[in-house]
């Protein structure tokens, strides 16, 4: 069920954090949000036996000094469209856009948004980093970087056929990869592959790679053909959630 709009959806309610719930954050720009989003955040529900996933729009991504095709009012309403009526998938304003000046916004950086999640969570609740293959190989230029898996684990939608040797050159340098004691798992037909992280100081944490997703859609190439199709937007509805296509068909967005 998705967060009221009068509750503070990164925040829901004290009693039901104290339920022990498993929990993935799902952060990015969501410019447009896409089936590619939509085809990650279930197989890791199915995978993990996710309780929530929280979609939570950027406001100023760091890595994007250019900022965003579509506003973050725009952003917010198509991804509340893209996932309305599928369980446990709620909206989440902790990335919501900072301000710090007349005409500045503070980057949003995950470490401190996880870290803020993690504080409001019972000790029991279960904490995730959820994101795709494009988000993680960028991951060695994020704000302390080496420092998030050790907050919430990562859970990467890698794609078929992607190198283990590929994927460990994209940690950052202080980090290194181990096969988890436990081994690989399959739920509800979602193959996952476990892994360990270690840090300088020997510290460990659980790595997590769902390899099976074949689900490279790209929000430049969608909002790249919406442009090309001019005021036909339907070439590229097959890569949208229907309620989205509509949206930026009526707001005229991405020509």
């Amino acid at each position: 069920m998705n967060q009221p709009d009068s509750a503070h959806p990164s925040q829901p309610g004290e009693q039901a954090w104290r339920r022990g719930l498993r929990v993935a954050f799902f952060g990015g720009s969501f410019d447009p949000p896409h089936l590619g989003h939509l085809a990650v955040a279930r197989a890791a529900r199915a995978a993990f036996r996710l309780d929530r996933v929280l979609f939570a729009p950027v406001g100023a991504q760091p890595l994007k000094p250019e900022g965003s095709a579509a506003s973050f009012e725009q952003r917010l309403a198509m991804t509340r469209l893209a996932i309305e009526g599928e369980p446990g998938f709620e909206i989440s304003l902790a990335d919501a856009p900072k301000p710090s000046g007349m005409h500045d916004l503070t980057p949003n950086y995950t470490i401190y948004t996880l870290q803020g999640l993690r504080a409001a969570l019972a000790p029991e609740c279960a904490l995730f980093c959820l994101m795709g293959a494009d988000a993680f190989f960028g991951l060695r230029r994020w704000h302390r970087a080496a420092e998030i898996p050790f907050v919430a684990p990562l859970i990467v939608a890698s794609r078929p056929g992607q190198s283990l040797d590929g994927l460990k050159a994209a940690l950052p340098s202080s980090l290194t990869m181990e096969s988890a004691p436990d081994g690989d798992k399959t739920e509800s037909d979602i193959e996952v592959r476990a892994f360990v992280l270690v840090n300088p100081a020997r510290d460990r944490a659980p790595f997590y790679l769902l390899p099976g997703l074949d689900v490279e859609i790209s929000a430049s190439e969608i909002r790249a053909q919406v442009h090309a199709a001019a005021e036909d937007v339907r070439t590229a509805t097959n890569l949208l959630p229907p309620t989205v296509a509509g949206y930026i068909r009526s707001h005229g967005l991405y020509r």
